[in-house]
């Protein structure tokens, strides 16, 4: 039942990719001492990039519509901060190896903070399905 639903596909596709990367983290931990290894991660799924891809083409467009001085401007209508250069944070050991424990010990924590909160929505929305069908919870 919930596998045709959209908003359980992307729960449970969310779910699925917070798994593959804990398990990469826990790679990364477990080959902390291993000479020349190089810590691995997933990359996140940009919406910007998923977004332009659907709208691409001389038909397809998606703009903002402002008919209010309140409405949100444009993207060119407002000033942007400055870019922040990223610095490289990973550490090389003399050894080649370029994991840092603490560094992934937060991916961590917080990949698990992502994933205890997806399960809760999951939980969250299948009660509600429950209670809108009179079954309660």
């Amino acid at each position: 039942m919930t596998q045709d639903i959209a908003l359980f596909k992307a729960m449970s596709a969310k779910m699925n990719y917070l798994d593959q990367r804990q398990k990469l983290l826990a790679q990364n931990v477990a080959n902390a001492d291993t000479p020349n290894y190089r810590p691995k991660d997933l990359t996140k799924a940009d919406f910007s990039s998923v977004l332009k891809n659907l709208t691409e083409g001389p038909v397809k467009s998606v703009h903002l519509e402002t008919t209010d001085k309140k409405h949100i401007p444009a993207a060119g209508e407002v000033d942007t901060g400055k870019t922040q250069e990223r610095k490289v944070t990973y550490e090389v050991a003399p050894a080649g190896n370029a994991v840092v424990l603490e560094e992934e010990l937060i991916k961590a924590s917080q990949n698990t903070m992502d994933y205890n909160m997806m399960t809760s929505l999951y939980a969250k929305s299948i009660g509600m399905m429950k209670t809108a069908i009179g079954r309660g919870q």
